[in-house]
């Protein structure tokens, strides 16, 4: 794997000074850390507009399972909706081989539409891993066709580009583990409902339940595998808080700042934790407050995994208005694609991201 630790976005004094800054000395060390997240911070603020994708085994069924329809409207819920069983959801790997992915062709699109930076779905709901992991089998590389690693190939069109690498992780939800999260706790953050978002399909609700094993064996050693294998993160986008625990989203917390001291983290880490907020989906914060970080993100359509049957596509006037409604109270715009099981992005995709590159000329 091509060496991406000196992608070096942090930049001008701050890294120099990080760089002269020795491991055996903890004060300076942590003054280098807070120059270095100051120093994306600032970064952040000016960047403004992102692209996200969400990519996985759900994209092959595309929103349908046994001729019905999903029963939300997002095709990556597609398993918990359907109440698919894991042996079946689990098959969709032998199927999995995108073999017109270009990572470089995605990242030159976003650049021309004037996106700073990327953030992909390493591990959805699902559970299915989009790199080589050694905590689970469950991945891209061990259980697929395709057999490479994508977080790995995104990383370095990155690099070519200019583009700055975040990476999207599921903490909480796992369908593909028993002690997966979804079950709410009374700490959790009410704001998610009150459903249960467990695979209880396979696994009774009601019986031997401990998250806690889940959080050690699966979620903590992935991130920290995504945290030190892909060179330096702009961010890690953390996702629907709900039954993990304060000290446990604290432990995560550290271990970010522990290898990657520049790295921002999301608001729905959970319990405030994040250093930048993020409302709802497709939704733009009502009140902002200066100096701090917001970022909306949103849809092309109504899914963010692909759904071709989901035409309900926004103008490219309409992106450009939510655009700058963002840019008018201080908030970033993340735009997600949806690519298809060939790697692509779809056509109408393709013509919104056109769009917005030729309203820039």
């Amino acid at each position: 794997m091509k060496d991406l630790s000196r992608r070096g976005f942090i930049g001008g004094a701050a890294a120099a000074f990080a760089a002269g800054c020795a491991s055996t000395r903890p004060a300076l060390d942590a003054a280098a850390s807070s120059a270095a997240l100051d120093a994306t911070r600032k970064w952040f603020k000016e960047a403004q507009f992102g692209m996200m994708a969400h990519w996985g085994l759900y994209t092959l069924l595309g929103g349908e399972w046994n001729g019905k329809p999903g029963v939300r409207a997002y095709g990556e819920w597609i398993q918990w909706g359907n109440r698919i069983p894991m042996k079946d959801y689990a098959a969709l790997a032998k199927a999995f081989n995108p073999i017109l992915f270009d990572p470089l062709d995605w990242m030159k699109r976003a650049r021309d539409a004037g996106m700073k930076y990327f953030v992909l779905t390493s591990k959805h709901h699902d559970g299915f891993a989009l790199y080589r992991s050694k905590a689970s089998k469950y991945n891209v590389v061990d259980a697929t066709p395709f057999k490479r690693d994508i977080v790995e190939e995104v990383a370095e069109a990155c690099d070519k580009t200019g583009i700055k690498l975040g990476l999207y992780y599921s903490q909480d939800l796992d369908w593909s583990e028993k002690d997966g999260g979804g079950k709410k706790n009374e700490a959790g953050l009410k704001s998610w409902g009150n459903e249960d978002w467990r695979n209880t399909w396979d696994w009774p609700a009601d019986r031997d339940y401990d998250f806690s094993r889940y959080f050690e064996n699966k979620c903590k050693p992935q991130v920290e595998e995504i945290l030190t294998q892909y060179g330096d993160l702009c961010l890690i986008w953390f996702d629907v808080p709900s039954t993990i625990l304060p000290e446990q989203c604290k432990e995560l917390k550290q271990m970010v700042r522990k290898f990657q001291p520049g790295c921002l983290i999301n608001g729905r880490l959970g319990y405030d934790l994040g250093d930048y907020s993020t409302p709802g989906d497709n939704m733009i914060a009502d009140k902002t407050t200066e100096g701090a970080l917001y970022e909306t993100v949103g849809t092309m359509n109504d899914s963010w995994g692909y759904r071709p049957t989901d035409t309900n596509y926004k103008s490219v006037k309409t992106i450009l208005d939510i655009k700058a409604k963002c840019a008018s109270i201080g908030s970033n715009y993340m735009l997600n694609i949806g690519p298809d099981p060939l790697g692509r992005i779809p056509v109408p995709g393709i013509n919104i991201l056109e769009g917005i590159a030729k309203a820039r000329s």
